[in-house]
């Protein structure tokens, strides 16, 4: 929390949100190419804004971390939600920057989503927190062979490095390196994260008249 000493930690667990400052052209560039700036910004802060409702009855401690930089007179309330500032060169390191901040405030269970996902539920996310009951990791698998979800019990360090983000590669490398460092981990179900066109709704697609 606002304090970096675990007296303050309310709960044993923390979701950890990826959260890009909503800027005109620099959000969902790869749905901008198709369905131009002005669209892809409306979009991206409805799954801000959806991502927002499912967490914030989560009951665990929660954190936003901004690409850019802190807004503390956004939407998201300052009672509910932590605010800090992502640091690293790529998302592996910045990833492995907000775990490392977790654990090191006394944090013993952490997941971290980004804000992609239209299908992420309170439910989806309260499991993966159940799942670290018994389970050293869990990773909720994307569509494009990303995850929309990676939590953990201990830092594992080597899964935020050596990986192409981006790519369809990184859920399986992931999971990969779960097992070469012997962690037991369970997969969540699969979700589709919004990147383009194609990954939209229908519903979202008829409103913006993309069919």
């Amino acid at each position: 929390m606002n304090s970096s000493t675990s007296e303050h930690v309310k709960h044993r667990a923390l979701l950890i949100i990826f959260y890009r400052n909503p800027e005109l052209g620099k959000v969902k560039t790869r749905l901008a190419a198709t369905v131009g700036n002005e669209k892809a910004l409306v979009i991206y802060l409805q799954l801000a804004s959806h991502t927002k409702s499912i967490t914030e009855h989560v009951d665990v401690d929660k954190v936003v971390y901004y690409a850019d930089f802190v807004d503390k007179e956004d939407s998201w309330l300052n009672v509910v939600f932590d605010k800090q500032l992502q640091r690293g060169a790529d998302l592996g390191e910045r990833m492995l920057n907000a775990f490392a901040d977790g654990f090191s405030n006394g944090y013993q269970s952490i997941c971290i989503i980004g804000t992609d996902c239209f299908e992420l539920t309170t439910e989806i996310v309260t499991k993966a927190f159940m799942k670290l009951e018994r389970q050293d990791a869990v990773i909720g698998p994307a569509q494009d062979g990303g995850y929309y979800l990676l939590g953990m019990n201990n830092l594992l360090a080597g899964v935020f490095k050596n990986k192409q983000w981006g790519t369809g590669s990184v859920c399986a490398a992931t999971m990969s390196d779960f097992k070469k460092l012997g962690q037991n981990f369970f997969q969540l179900e699969l979700l589709t994260d919004i990147d383009e066109e194609k990954d939209l709704p229908a519903a979202i697609k008829k409103s913006f008249q993309l069919l």
